[in-house]
């Protein structure tokens, strides 16, 4: 049995969804400089819970590194339906990364790269050595799925998941989670906006 249990958590994922939840009325807390924390403080809530449920012994939140990726270069509408962040999440992304820096959670994202990108590289760097669980609300890394990886989609509120393993993919869907891979290819898939 493994001692290690990683938490791969998918950084953009968390903040994204606190903040939307909480602007819907463009009611933002705001720290002493007037600058909007709602989502870092949703993000708080969704990491620690997290850790608390899958308890963790290493903990890493991937990030984003800017708009354009390795993908826009191969196909230049990728994601072109997607609008900016909205101004007041700009200055978030680095104040999330802050907090989980300050709880001793490494952050991880490269420039030209998703965060999905560098789970999908530490999920497989480590699957061999540790049990893996990867907090996301993007179905698209449920192709990451292994017998030591399982993946913990967000439901509706903090806490929520529905935790996917290799085995109850394949029962609800009737494929291997790599297929999905083909799948989506054979789709496409209007949220990154490829045929």
């Amino acid at each position: 049995m493994m001692n290690k249990k990683l938490l791969l958590v998918d950084g953009m994922a968390l903040l994204f969804r606190s903040f939307f939840a909480t602007a819907v009325h463009r009611n933002f807390m705001l720290n002493d400089k007037g600058v909007p924390t709602n989502g870092v403080h949703g993000f708080l809530k969704h990491l620690l819970t997290a850790v608390s449920a899958f308890e963790p012994s290493h903990v890493v939140c991937c990030w984003d590194m800017g708009s354009k990726t390795y993908r826009n270069d191969l196909f230049k509408d990728y994601k072109a339906n997607r609008g900016e962040p909205p101004l007041e999440l700009i200055p978030q992304f680095d104040m999330a990364k802050e907090a989980a820096e300050e709880l001793g959670i490494l952050n991880i994202g490269i420039a030209g790269y998703e965060a999905d990108d560098c789970i999908g590289t530490l999920s497989a760097m480590f699957s061999e050595e540790a049990e893996i669980t990867i907090v996301t609300g993007d179905k698209d890394l449920l192709q990451l799925l292994t017998v030591n990886v399982k993946v913990a989609l967000l439901q509706k509120g903090i806490g929520n998941y529905k935790v996917y393993t290799e085995e109850s993919f394949s029962e609800e869907t009737g494929v291997e989670p790599k297929a999905l891979i083909d799948i989506k290819a054979l789709m496409g898939d209007t949220s990154d906006n490829y045929p």
